[in-house]
């Protein structure tokens, strides 16, 4: 899966396309390189709140067109806000394909944002607000964010906060998008049976006449960072923790080497070390994972499990010693050979869904510049040495350089 192909139109907009023969599914999507961090403190949620509204009517639909639009031929439509993007996609039968390509056209270029609707999406994101605010597993580690980019806007809640979105109005949508968006930071992308040039000859149909447009956005990095320690009483029968730092960004060499010592440390496998030794061993907690998250221009680290609040400390406290393990102790022939294994197998895996490759290419093309195959990054891979892993655990896995956060039950 690692050929496709690329055309681009005079407006700056990229069409990129993976012919699959043997699926009669399409996926289809339109990814814009513009997310929260792009957002200004009155603006925090803004981006999330657009991907709302686009859904809510066009210049030729109003709310259950759009809905019905690909529902009605067994399709699903769905959008997506992250922190560096904005992704509205589509996956459906391939003979329907071009109804799929108009709809995200329209959505994603035409919408109107009208202001009955405004106020009813006002409410749904508030409740959902609440929602994660209910999920403490999912609020501390949007507000470890904050803690590890502190007065940046990669700290900022992808939802924001009930201020912002109770002051959204139908021009501070057009301003946020005028303000950022910009059509050479644009990607269709496609997976279908199709050959390129019928999905080019449809997708211009549609993207073509969409007028060029170039953003003066300048992406500041996070600078300055400083450990910290915060814990917070909530609601909740169990602690939750936060334990990270920052980390590499998405260009730095070192990136795909910490992918694979992250994934030994904690990644999904339940052979992970601090799996194995926090709940195989000791029983103390019932998930944790350590994940690596890398943006444009840094990224971080983070680890999270719930436990009884009698166990965080000897909870921080194995987590630390794995830490310590992986900093002196170099991995053997063999633990080198299988953490290159399931590393390969997890990437091959996620790339052989037609939609996730679809996601990942749009991505990719916005991020590098290019889609990696899956053969180079295997023979990455294959390069990474046991002295490299562990020269990176010692600069990165030094618990003197972690932030934590803990949500600690009320009584």
């Amino acid at each position: 899966m690692d050929d496709y192909q690329l055309h681009t139109l005079p407006n700056g907009i990229r069409i990129a396309h993976k012919q699959v023969l043997h699926t009669q599914i399409a996926h289809v999507g339109l990814m814009l390189d513009m997310g929260s961090r792009d957002e200004q403190p009155h603006q925090q949620g803004l981006a999330h709140f657009w991907e709302h509204m686009a859904f809510k009517g066009t210049e030729h639909r109003q709310a259950h067109h759009i809905i019905n639009r690909l529902e009605n031929v067994g399709g699903e439509l769905n959008a997506y806000t992250t922190k560096e993007k904005i992704c509205f996609h589509a996956s459906l039968l391939g003979v329907h394909v071009e109804k799929a390509i108009e709809l995200l056209a329209d959505i994603t270029f035409h919408s109107t944002f009208p202001e009955r609707q405004i106020e009813r999406e006002r409410g749904v994101i508030l409740e959902e607000m609440s929602m994660y605010y209910d999920s403490p597993e999912d609020a501390i580690q949007d507000d470890f964010d904050q803690l590890v980019f502190p007065n940046h806007p990669l700290g900022y809640n992808i939802l924001g906060t009930a201020d912002t979105v109770n002051s959204f109005n139908k021009d501070s949508l057009r301003q946020f998008i005028d303000e950022n968006i910009d059509t050479e930071r644009i990607v269709f992308a496609s997976v279908s049976n199709m050959p390129f040039q019928k999905v080019v000859k449809m997708a211009e149909k549609y993207l073509r006449d969409i007028p060029a447009k170039r953003s003066g956005r300048v992406r500041q990095a996070p600078t300055g960072y400083v450990p910290l320690t915060e814990q917070m009483k909530r609601p909740i029968t169990q602690a939750q923790c936060a334990f990270g730092r920052t980390a590499y960004g998405l260009t730095d060499p070192k990136r795909l080497p910490f992918f694979m010592l992250v994934n030994l440390l904690g990644g999904p496998g339940m052979n992970s070390r601090l799996n194995m030794n926090l709940r195989e061993r000791c029983g103390l907690v019932y998930s944790i994972d350590a994940s690596y998250t890398p943006y444009l221009d840094t990224g971080y680290l983070g680890i999270y499990f719930g436990t009884d609040s009698k166990q965080i400390d000897r909870s921080l406290t194995l987590i630390q010693r794995e830490f310590k393990l992986l900093r002196e102790k170099p991995l053997t022939t063999s633990q080198l050979h299988n953490t290159k294994e399931q590393l390969r197998g997890q990437l091959a895996m996620a790339e052989e869904g037609n939609n996730s490759f679809m996601l990942m290419m749009a991505k990719s093309l916005l991020d590098i510049n290019r889609v990696e195959p899956l053969p180079d990054i295997f023979s990455e891979i294959q390069a990474v040495t046991a002295a490299e892993l562990q020269d990176l655990a010692v600069e990165m896995l030094d618990e003197k350089e972690f932030s934590t956060l803990l949500f600690m039950p009320e009584n």
